[in-house]
């Protein structure tokens, strides 16, 4: 496997792509390029998460596909431990406000198309694949991988920039309802998310036009890709309301989705096992049933990444 880490935007060291590139096989490939699935690590615009990063990457070369880790634009800024940031007091970075993030999946995509040849992608079949503010992230770049705010920004032709389909865990999808929905919780989650939000959106973040634009469930058109979308119904940080309102957006454009919405588990849960759960939270990162997940978004990601064709 060839994986190495790749500054995405000159003079930044937190823009990277990493890539877990399978060795080409005379047993198996014999040159044929690979599908793959670039990642979009949750962390609410304010870190990276490891847990949704590697390990998940990892799932995917199980599968036969090429991956890629994107860490994208966050509050972050490196100086201490994320866990030990006062976020609530940091300043503002205009480099990494909204749209920002979303654009650097367009990056991503373009260097990825650039080096197909020898990395054996097959740059037609590229998923996009988040969680979390990730998820949100994916479900931007679906909404918007078409539109000005990021061709003109990349700079390349559409088409190198487009998905072949989107698989979101616990996506936000609607800060309209976020907004709504927090403003009426009495446990901190509006809070929680004004930090984030103002490190994403800036000062005026509570401007409705600017939570319209963050709303990808509200801007479904024809040329979002076949999505799956998985959650939790007792996820308290990110409704599940969320997965079923994009859901139902899909429906109403005709985009193919698939959705699995399992009872029990919380936020976060990544591959929902012991290999992307910390040791102080295992009981709460870990699920036997929705762990599943993973095998039901590879048997749904075969549908238009098999990469032998059946005869």
């Amino acid at each position: 496997m060839k994986s190495e880490v790749i500054k995405l935007i000159e003079g930044r060291d937190d823009v990277t792509l990493t890539t877990y590139i399978l060795d080409d096989s005379p047993e198996m490939t014999q040159g044929k390029a690979r599908p793959a699935v670039l990642i979009c690590p949750g962390g609410a615009y304010l870190c990276c998460s490891d847990r949704e990063g590697e390990p998940i990457a990892m799932a995917f070369l199980r599968q036969g596909y090429n991956a890629f880790v994107l860490r994208y634009s966050i509050a972050y800024d490196g100086s201490k431990p994320y866990w030990e940031t006062d976020f609530a007091h940091q300043a503002i970075n205009p480099d990494k406000l909204h749209p920002q993030p979303m654009r650097e999946i367009g990056l991503a995509f373009a260097y990825i198309n650039e080096h197909k040849g020898e990395w054996q992608v097959d740059a037609k079949r590229i998923a996009i694949c988040g969680f979390s503010a990730g998820a949100h992230n994916c479900a931007m770049y679906s909404t918007h991988w078409s539109k000005p705010v990021i061709t003109d920004f990349v700079g390349v032709d559409k088409e190198v920039l487009r998905p072949a389909a989107c698989i979101l865990g616990y996506p936000l999808t609607d800060y309209i309802y976020m907004y709504e929905a927090t403003k009426k919780d009495s446990e901190g989650a509006f809070e929680f998310f004004s930090v984030s939000n103002r490190l994403m959106l800036g000062e005026d973040w509570e401007n409705q036009e600017k939570l319209l634009d963050m709303s990808p469930a509200r801007l479904v058109d024809e040329d979002v890709p076949p999505t799956f979308i998985w959650s939790t119904s007792k996820d308290e940080l990110v409704p599940v309301a969320h997965s079923t309102i994009y859901a139902t957006s899909l429906a109403e454009a005709g985009i193919p989705f698939e959705l699995h919405i399992f009872q029990d588990g919380g936020h976060g849960m990544a591959l929902c096992d012991q290999s992307t759960s910390c040791r102080d939270a295992y009981d709460i990162q870990t699920n036997k049933d929705a762990k599943a997940w993973i095998d039901l978004a590879a048997a749904w990601l075969e549908k238009y990444f098999a990469i032998y064709k059946r005869k």
